[in-house]
């Protein structure tokens, strides 16, 4: 399965073979949506609260006697039936969103992604990126030529390079990851994966590929 590599001038320089196990896995839809929805849950907080009726400050003092006054009997001030008093079924922020996906499944996921960017030519394997300094600019110079219709677009890095991660941080449609850290959420939420040549060995001994192409 071969796939061109380019310079960071984008142009073409060889050829590599990729593996069937990684970048040639037959697409299940269905699948890539069970891991997508439980990653993207795994990520909510939950901060959202609202106070119950023994969180609201007051209401320690039954309000009147429980008879004799003719009014409807009252055990707090701060029941929900009144101005002031807690909130019934509101959201709080107890509420656990984690859903459990096998590693296998995910792992699985996670290479539908990277097949489905092949398919699609979205997928863009780089010999080397090299940039000087931390600066804006000299990152525009060299991912104009990878990215020139300047569509979102993740940089898979191979380790934690802050160069690369400095110079692109105030560049809106790019965004980077370690290759260590990718998952089917992060493949599919950009249009172009930009993927150094050396990621793919750290894709492939991280994630347990089999060697063979």
């Amino acid at each position: 399965m071969k796939y061109p590599v380019l310079n960071q001038k984008g142009k073409q320089i060889e050829e590599i073979s990729l593996s069937k196990d990684v970048f040639g896995v037959k697409l299940n839809k269905d699948l890539m949506h069970q891991v997508i929805v439980s990653q993207q849950s795994n990520k909510r907080q939950g901060n959202a609260h609202t106070k119950q009726r023994g969180e609201v400050r007051g209401g320690g003092k039954k309000p009147w006697r429980q008879k004799g006054l003719g009014r409807a009997r009252h055990g707090s001030i701060r029941s929900p039936i009144w101005k002031g008093g807690g909130t019934t079924f509101g959201p709080i922020n107890e509420k656990i969103f984690e859903k459990k996906i096998p590693k296998k499944m995910r792992r699985k996921a996670m290479f539908m992604g990277l097949s489905s960017k092949v398919d699609s030519k979205d997928l863009i394997l780089v010999d080397n990126i090299k940039i000087s300094e931390a600066k804006t600019k000299l990152a525009l110079e060299i991912f104009n030529n990878l990215v020139p219709e300047k569509k979102k677009s993740l940089i898979v890095l191979p380790d934690l390079n802050k160069s690369i991660i400095l110079a692109t941080r105030n560049i809106p449609y790019l965004k980077t990851i370690q290759a260590k850290d990718l998952s089917c959420l992060a493949v599919l939420s950009c249009k172009n994966l930009i993927i150094l040549k050396e990621s793919i060995d750290v894709i492939e001994k991280v994630f347990k590929v089999n060697k063979e192409k």
